[in-house]
């Protein structure tokens, strides 16, 4: 079979990196895929068991900040395609430890951008037009009141040094379409949710807790909004963006699911009893919610008009917030070994070994 597109998907063992990887070589089986990661505490390789025989796949662990490493990787597999997930991307760390944000969501941007720019505007490339996506966030934007949303024109307004180090990569990206004429595109996603995503996020954490009957941690009054996105409908979005989108356009790419996370919670819990009935404790599982001080520059809302991407590529997410809590508690319920494995640790046993 002929290969008609050879791309890099950086990060390809996190949550959403992983997602996308299995859905292009389900959907694309005729596309060459690289899965580039450095392997952190958030990339994980059992999130791709099964598809390591497949012989369009190839996995190199690797930093994103390695120069030399890239430029190779781009030259020996003639990569013309990049989408590019690798990031740091949890606002409670990013609190804590910025330096890591700095170093991988800019500083690594940056080596990617290079690496394409002398592999793919050198007189010698021979390969198909290329493409640079980069995935970014609608935290970018800052905040939101009760109403409004997010276009592809509201201006960056980061709090976090997360959202901050994600605003000045997209910058970083859209300087190297106007100063060099490098081919890009930029996505804009709200608050992912799906299979394989690690539980210091919100929807994982409160699965794992309330099966084992821990504290369900909730920051402040429970009262931010977020706009909650389907992991494959986000991966859908993305190929749509890759293969259609037009060179330098950014594209908000939401759910139209806004919910407060005490709903989010208390729709998780609720699905847990109907499922499992009741703990032993006899008691709902929402009643393990505690409420907790709240973290630092905690933004109220966030909401994105995706209206854009639907008049210009036909794009629009298919699954409700209520179709995919359900898809994802099942997931998670029938992978508990996943997620035990996550929780004490064990999965980088699993890559210590092959890579030690």
């Amino acid at each position: 079979m002929d290969i008609n597109r050879r791309i890099l998907v950086t990060g390809g063992c996190g949550f959403i990196g992983s997602n996308f990887v299995r859905l292009l070589l389900e959907d694309h089986p005729d596309w060459r895929v690289i899965n580039l990661d450095k392997l952190t505490y958030a990339g994980n390789l059992k999130n791709l068991e099964g598809i390591e025989e497949d012989e369009h796949y190839g996995f190199v662990k690797a930093d994103i900040c390695d120069a030399k490493t890239m430029e190779e990787l781009f030259v020996s597999e003639q990569i013309d395609s990049v989408v590019h997930f690798a990031a740091e991307s949890h606002v409670d760390r990013s609190i804590t430890g910025p330096a890591a944000f700095i170093q991988t969501n800019i500083v690594g941007t940056f080596t990617l951008l290079e690496a394409a720019r002398k592999t793919w505007l050198d007189e010698s490339w021979k390969g198909n037009e290329p493409r640079f996506l980069h995935v970014s966030t609608d935290e970018v934007y800052g905040s939101l009141g009760d109403t409004g949303m997010f276009t592809e024109s509201t201006p960056f307004d980061p709090r976090s040094p997360y959202s901050a180090s994600k605003a000045s990569s997209d910058h970083l990206v859209s300087a190297y379409l106007h100063t060099y004429g490098l081919p890009v595109v930029i996505t804009n996603c709200s608050n992912n949710y799906g299979p394989y995503q690690f539980p210091e996020k919100l929807i994982p954490l409160i699965f794992h807790n309330s099966m084992t009957g821990k504290p369900l941690p909730i920051y402040g009054d429970g009262k931010y909004v977020r706009d909650w996105l389907y992991v494959k409908d986000h991966c859908e979005a993305i190929v749509e963006v890759l293969t259609k989108g037009q060179n330098g356009q950014a594209y908000n790419i939401g759910g139209n699911n806004e919910k407060q996370n005490l709903e989010v919670v208390t729709g998780i819990c609720d699905t847990l009893d109907r499922k499992l009935g009741l703990p032993k404790s006899g008691e709902a599982r929402r009643n393990l919610i505690t409420y907790v001080k709240d973290r630092p520059g905690h933004d109220r809302r966030y909401a994105i008009d995706a209206s854009f991407i639907k008049e210009q590529l036909g794009w629009e997410p298919k699954v409700s917030f209520e179709a995919g809590i359900e898809k994802t508690v099942d997931w998670y319920l029938a992978n508990q070994e996943w997620v035990a494995s996550v929780i004490d640790g064990s999965y980088q046993k699993y890559y210590e070994k092959m890579y030690s």
